[in-house]
């Protein structure tokens, strides 16, 4: 493994970091965040939607535009001087009344033209005599050049923006994005086992000592494990009951990888250790206590994600017979900032009395 000391990288930013660096500065100054392949990149976009209801979040796809795409002369609207008037595109938001989110993806693979049409726009805000209404924000995403995969930027565009890299979530920062987002229990599980399935190509110097993620000098590894490839699994996972043994394998493996397909595949295996959720919540001193940690851990993802306020009491008994790992995993993850079910969560009182009896660092008043 090689450690990785350079000062871009040991000042990489997380997604968050890099969403609120936008959303302070991204009115004046065009930051270009630069990642893994599926790392997340471009959902900072609706990040930054969501902090900011009044703009309009704009998704413009570099790789698919030439300079043709960005002025379009009307021939219609020359006027008496003999000047020829110009139509915009209108991915780029030059027509519309309110301040505008505009993200410019994958800038890094764009036509050497587009890269050049797009410099004004990310330094000034305008292009020709059309300019972005007053507090609109720019920001575009690319790869890592040392990723192979045609990233380049000339030194003039690099001066013209902020360039930070954005790392790789670990794998507890994706669970608690899943549980929120629908992800499936059995993933989460696998992802709790497995933290190298989020570590960067940067971190090896050899592809082999990790077989499960992208790495520029694997190219026989057309399918591996990202964030969003997780994401995909997760959607496959949720039907395998309705597939065939020889199908769910075919779409986990164009997925994620053959290495990373199997691995999922055996651990999923473990989901029928699981007691129902029925049987927790009618039963919860009598209803099933998985064998392996990997299958609690499971139990609790799949709580977490969909706890209600009238089984509370049951999950807590249930809880208080599991290892107190497990009991703190549910804790922690009622505590991750974006928990949506925290509030009433924290306001039952066989919780609350778990926290005191454990002495844990949380208190409702917080919530």
């Amino acid at each position: 493994m090689i450690r990785v000391n350079t000062a871009r990288q040991k000042f990489a930013l997380n997604i968050d970091e890099c969403a609120h660096a936008i959303l302070k500065r991204g009115s004046k100054r065009t930051v270009l965040v630069q990642g893994d392949i599926g790392s997340g990149k471009s959902s900072i976009l609706m990040m930054l939607a969501k902090a900011l209801p009044t703009h309009i979040p704009i998704y413009f796809d570099a790789t698919t535009k030439d300079l043709g795409d960005f002025m379009v002369p009307m021939f219609d609207k020359i006027g008496d001087e003999g000047v020829v008037r110009y139509a915009y595109n209108e991915e780029l938001g030059l027509h519309l009344d309110k301040p505008v989110i505009l993200m410019i993806d994958e800038y890094g693979k764009a036509n050497p033209s587009v890269k050049l049409a797009l410099l004004r726009l990310m330094l000034e805000r305008k292009i020709g005599k059309k300019e972005l209404k007053e507090g609109s924000i720019i920001f575009a995403t690319t790869n890592l050049g040392t990723e192979g995969v045609g990233d380049i930027l000339p030194p003039h565009a690099r001066n013209r923006i902020s360039i930070v890299t954005m790392r790789k979530s670990d794998n507890m920062e994706w669970i608690e994005w899943g549980i929120e987002n629908d992800i499936d229990h059995t993933l989460l599980g696998w992802c709790k086992e497995n933290p190298s399935l989020f570590h960067s190509f940067t971190q090896y110097e050899d592809p082999k000592e990790n077989p499960y993620i992208f790495h520029p000098q694997a190219p026989e590894r057309t399918s591996f494990v990202t964030p969003r490839s997780l994401e995909a699994a997760s959607d496959w996972l949720k039907v395998r009951h309705e597939l065939n043994a020889t199908t769910i394998s075919a779409v986990l493996i164009g997925t994620i990888g053959e290495r990373g397909a199997l691995d999922l595949q055996t651990h999923v295996a473990m989901a029928d250790q699981l007691p129902s959720l029925e049987s927790i919540k009618t039963d919860p001193t009598n209803a099933k206590v998985a064998d392996s940690a990997a299958a609690v851990c499971m139990t609790v993802y799949r709580t977490l994600s969909c706890i209600e306020r009238n089984w509370m009491d049951a999950w807590m008994t249930y809880m208080d017979r599991l290892h107190k790992e497990a009991q703190g995993l549910f804790v922690n993850g009622v505590r991750a900032e974006q928990y949506s079910r925290r509030d009433y969560v924290v306001q039952n009182k066989k919780f609350q009395a778990w926290c005191l009896a454990n002495n844990y660092m949380y208190t409702t008043d917080k919530s």
